[in-house]
């Protein structure tokens, strides 16, 4: 590393960012390949109305959300940071869950659906040694002790992967939950997990769509590469602000948050190891990243 100097005017990055700054490398660059939660305005939105149904009143037909998008757009990371708002509680006799989020199985089964929620709420139990009719009042009973309030159905597209009568059955689960716990239901994934629910009439008059769409050059774009310069402990100022810049980076991350941030993040590395402690051409260049369909690419040219 050749970035050793002291930094003179770190104006440009954020109050957190500016002390992080100020750190020798390796601690720098533990930071810049951490998660990190960017805010805009779309995610705001989107927290805002599971706020709204978190708080709602039960009643026997509660209101739900679908959250769709295509692949690492972010949908994954609004759901956690909205659950790190509503953490468990622990209480001398059981602890408290309001926000339950569970993944839903790549291979959709109700007994494997119904062990995933088990093992979401921590439950020592084997759920084998249970008939589908007793592991059904199992969940239920747990899941009303531990006092949850919302249920998060992450990777929901996977849905789609069960056989035509295995699909009406975990379909008619969702809807069971819903009306039992009379609580939310929040679904996410890819626009596959839209057409899974449109295909159950109930269902789709029940969950109302939310859509975290590809990224487009626009101001918000620019807004949201601000916040990322601002976050980097970089000592200089990264020029990634302006509609050129936008422009290529979207296409160069073919427009989902989550590729943008692995590259900037990739760039950001090469920037200070290389010790140009900014993100721009050169940088970006130097930066080994490589975008989903020249992966794919890569690695079906690999196994030809």
């Amino acid at each position: 590393m050749v970035s050793g100097q002291e930094p003179e005017d770190l104006a440009h990055l954020h109050p957190a960012a500016q002390q992080i700054a100020r750190l020798p490398d390796e601690e720098r660059l533990r930071h810049v390949r951490a998660d990190r939660w960017i805010g805009y305005t779309r995610a705001t939105e989107v927290l805002g109305q599971l706020e709204t149904l978190f708080t709602w009143p039960a009643r026997q037909r509660m209101p739900n959300l679908l959250l769709t998008g295509p692949t690492n757009n972010g949908k994954s990371m609004i759901i956690e940071k909205f659950r790190r708002a509503h953490p468990p509680l622990s209480h001398p006799d059981r602890e408290e869950i309001p926000v339950l989020v569970v993944q839903m199985p790549s291979e959709p089964s109700v007994t494997r659906f119904y062990t995933a929620l088990l093992a979401a709420t921590g439950a020592p139990m084997r759920a084998r040694q249970y008939r589908l009719a007793e592991l059904e009042q199992l969940v239920l009973r747990l899941l009303r002790a531990a006092g949850v309030r919302m249920l998060v159905i992450d990777e929901l597209h996977n849905v789609l992967g069960g056989h035509g009568d295995r699909r009406r059955e975990f379909l008619n689960l969702v809807r069971f939950l819903g009306n039992e716990l009379q609580i939310p239901l929040v679904g996410a994934g890819t626009r596959e997990a839209y057409l899974a629910i449109r295909s159950d009439d109930q269902l789709e008059n029940r969950f109302a769509p939310l859509i975290l769409p590809r990224w487009e050059t626009s101001a918000e774009a620019c807004s949201l590469l601000a916040s990322f310069a601002a976050s980097f402990p970089l000592h200089r100022p990264s020029p990634i602000t302006t509609t050129e810049m936008a422009s290529y980076l979207l296409t160069r991350s073919e427009g989902t948050i989550g590729e943008l941030a692995r590259l900037l993040t990739e760039a950001a590395v090469a920037a200070i190891e290389s010790g140009e402690e900014a993100i721009n051409q050169r940088t970006l260049l130097l930066a080994p990243y490589t975008g989903p369909t020249e992966r794919r690419r890569l690695f079906e040219r690999e196994l030809a």
